[in-house]
Parts: structure tokens; C-alpha cells; sequence
């Protein structure tokens, strides 16, 4: 909005209209505006949802200050959503295919979680919605983000063909190819040009090969969001874990944004050049800013929880910004939280399932699953097999690890770019 009014401004000569062509001051803008809104919007949303009696149900874990959350409002993701939203509505390219696409996952994810929400809280139905609704969700946001990608002329990559070094700078020099095209390539560290293409895999359909790469990009698409998305929601479970770790993972989304979108920078790391994507800094500045802010009230003791009104949103929003830039394969190592809890449960539940099917009697891996509940028992809490830590951990000390652990994996992700 304010783009668009301040480019009109630039055209008659107003001194200072031209600031709102430059992404650093526009980003900067939504980070500051998302986080002193999510902290405004927030006082009034925990109020109206308290009024509501919109509390949260605890399971009865056995965990130390648990029974206190009881009834702490939640579906607190809508001040994240609206934080989010609003300043990118304010300072973002409305035009932009990468920010359209951002807002609409953003949404869309959004009222996915909502009613989910609302059928546990409303509804009294703590299994929420049916699992085939979601997988409905997710599929449909799978698509609209691989045919978006493959029919906008937007959204299109010019690709690092070759790279040598200069005899007499001894500078390593990043040939791209001539014109910009939309690709099923993406980044993938620890090789010569960092690029791989799905469409590889199909080398053997001849001529269909690239169909079946799209498809079979739409089918990747379609796990990433909901891996990434379950993810987010398992860590959900201490007050400001979800919401600290995505704000990390965020930044560093942004970081590889920008460097994708300027063809120097791009040049220097040798990765593909994106044209376009620098909208999507602006929208990584305001998703850092409303997280932020989320946690000035949901920082431990925590007043309102966000829900998988904020969780579901939160993990496909970072899935899908990872494949809008092509650096959908760096997740594992980014996202390693979420990676890390999501594998805690599955192996949690498949080695009791199998020890109760060999001997009878069920055994665990942790003293409890996702793995951040697990530093909460101490030892000889059950017979799992990994006892250690001894002592349980404070809550805000498990998070706060969490998130030191996330910084490293965020600067790993962006090192990860020059080691070939």
C-alpha cells in the first residue's frame, strides 16, 4: 500500500519517496511495525479470548508447573497471523508472485489451524479436525504453491552454469546463463554449482521427464509443509519454544532471500540467482517481528499459548518460503528442531509398539516424547533407555537451549553455501 503511494510520491519529485524503493528500509519498517503490533494487537486478542473462556485443556503429564497453564487462553497464532499480514500488506509489492504466495499461504495455513482450534475448544473435541480434512489442506496448499511456481513467468531462476577462476585476481568468477526460466532445480549443499534437479530423477520418461519432475515437485512440496508443519506443532509444548524457533529460523530465511534475490551476492556464494525474491525479505522481517512479539506474552510463565492456529501456520510458512527460494533441501539442517521432535515421537512409538509386540511389555527410547518433555523427568522415571539428564531441567532452561541450538543450526545452513 504505502509502496504504491510512496513510487506515486517519487514521480512528483517529494523528497524521501524514493526510501520505499530500497528492500533494507522496507523490511526494516515490517520488522518494527510486526512486532510493535503483535504487542498492541496482543493486550486486546488475550483479553477477548479470556472473556471467551477460551482456556487451553491439559493433559495430566505429571510435569512441574503444568496444572498452572490450565485454562491460559489459546489460539494466540491469530496475533502472529495478523502481525504478519498487515505490515506486509503496508510495505510489501501486492504485485510481487513471491509475496502474493506468502499471504496466501499464510492465510490459508492460518484458518487450516483456526478450525482446528475451534473444533477442540468450541466443540469440545480434543481430537480437533479430521486428519483427511487436513491432508485436504495440505495437498490444496501444495498445489496452488507448485502451479504458481511453474506457470508464474515471476517465478523464475537464472541458473549459475560454470564457475572458474580468474588468472589474475585469483577470484572466482560465476557464469549465468543468459536468460531466466522456471526450474525444478534446487540448492543442495556440499557440491561444485550447489544445484540438483528433480528432473534427474526422470531421465528415463525422455520427453515427459519435466512433468514428472513438476509432479513429483508438487508431491514434495506437499510432505515438506506437512513435515514441517507437524513439526512446529510437536514443539509447540513449552512456553516459547515454537515461537523462539521460528523466529530464528525466519532470520536466517530471510538472510538466504536476500542473498538469492542480488545477483552479486548470489555470484559470490555461487548459487542460482532468483529475480524477484527480495519481496520476500519484507515478508521474513515481518514473520520475525510478529513472533517476537507473540513472545513478549508468551514467554514462560506464558499468558496465551498460540495454538494450532500458530503452529501449523508457523511450520508451513517456513516450508514454503524455503521452496519459493529453491533451498527447500537445506530444511533438514534449518528446521533440525522441528526435524528432531517429529523424529523423537516416531521413534518413540515405533520402539514400544515393537518391544511390546517381542516381549510383551512395552519399552521407550526418552522418558518422554517430543523430546523437550523428555529433559523435564528425572531419572528412573520409567525404563528408557536414555536416562540422562539426571535431574529434570526448568522449563524457560529448556527453551532457551532450544533456541541456542537453533541459532547454531541457522548459521550452519547459511556456512553450508560455501563448503563445495
Amino acid at each position: 500500500m504505502f509502496y504504491y503511494l510512496f513510487s506515486y510520491l517519487e514521480q512528483l519529485n517529494v523528497p524521501g519517496a524514493r526510501l520505499f524503493q530500497y528492500i533494507s528500509f522496507r523490511s526494516g519498517l515490517a520488522f518494527v511495525v510486526a512486532l510493535l503490533f503483535a504487542t498492541w494487537i496482543g493486550k486486546r486478542i488475550i483479553a477477548k479470548l479470556q472473556f471467551l473462556q477460551i482456556g487451553e485443556t491439559i493433559r495430566d503429564l505429571d510435569l512441574e508447573g503444568q496444572k498452572a497453564k490450565k485454562g491460559t487462553p489459546t489460539m494466540g497464532g491469530i496475533i502472529i497471523l495478523l502481525s504478519i499480514i498487515i505490515p506486509c500488506l503496508l510495505f510489501g509489492q501486492l504485485h510481487n508472485v513471491y509475496m502474493l504466495l506468502m499471504l496466501i499461504t499464510t492465510i490459508w495455513l492460518g484458518a487450516l489451524g483456526f478450525l482446528d482450534d475451534y473444533i477442540k475448544v468450541f466443540k469440545k473435541n480434543k481430537d480437533g479436525l479430521r486428519g483427511r480434512f487436513k491432508i485436504i489442506g495440505q495437498v490444496s496448499i501444495g498445489l496452488i504453491v507448485g502451479l504458481v511456481l511453474y506457470f508464474s513467468p515471476q517465478a523464475v531462476i537464472v541458473e549459475n552454469i560454470n564457475s572458474y577462476t580468474d588468472a589474475t585476481t585469483n577470484i572466482e568468477v560465476v557464469e549465468y546463463a543468459d536468460q531466466a526460466h522456471s526450474s525444478t532445480k534446487t540448492t543442495i549443499p556440499f557440491v561444485k554449482n550447489h544445484n540438483a534437479d528433480y528432473a534427474g530423477l526422470f531421465n528415463w520418461a525422455g520427453k515427459y521427464k519435466y512433468q514428472l519432475s513438476w509432479a513429483f515437485f508438487v508431491l514434495m512440496v506437499i510432505f515438506i509443509v506437512t513435515a514441517v508443519s507437524n513439526g512446529a506443532n510437536l514443539t509447540d509444548g513449552l512456553d516459547g519454544l515454537a515461537a523462539g524457533s521460528s523466529a530464528i529460523q525466519g532470520m536466517a530465511l530471510g538472510i538466504l532471500a536476500y542473498l538469492s534475490s542480488n545477483v552479486n551476492y548470489a555470484g559470490y556464494l555461487n548459487i542460482m540467482f532468483i529475480p524477484n525474491a527480495g519481496e520476500l525479505v519484507i515478508y521474513a522481517a515481518a514473520f520475525m517481528g510478529a513472533t517476537i512479539g507473540f513472545l513478549w506474552f508468551n514467554a514462560h510463565p506464558a499468558q496465551v499459548f498460540m495454538g494450532d492456529t500458530g503452529s501449523l501456520a508457523l511450520g508451513g510458512i517456513i516450508a514454503v518460503f524455503a521452496i519459493a527460494i529453491h533451498k527447500e533441501l537445506l530444511l533438514p539442517i534449518l528446521s533440525g528442531i522441528f526435524l528432531v521432535e517429529n523424529l523423537s515421537v516416531m521413534l518413540q512409538t515405533s520402539y514400544f509398539k515393537y518391544t511390546k509386540k517381542k516381549t510383551g511389555v512395552g519399552k521407550r527410547i526418552f522418558k518422554m516424547a517430543p523430546l523437550h518433555h523428555h529433559y523435564q523427568k528425572p531419572a528412573g522415571f520409567n525404563d528408557a533407555l536414555i536416562q540422562s539428564p539426571r535431574m529434570p531441567m526448568p522449563e524457560s532452561r529448556i527453551t532457551i537451549r532450544f533456541w541456542i541450538v537453533g541459532i547454531i543450526l541457522a548459521a550452519l545452513t547459511i556456512i553450508t553455501l560455501k563448503i563445495r
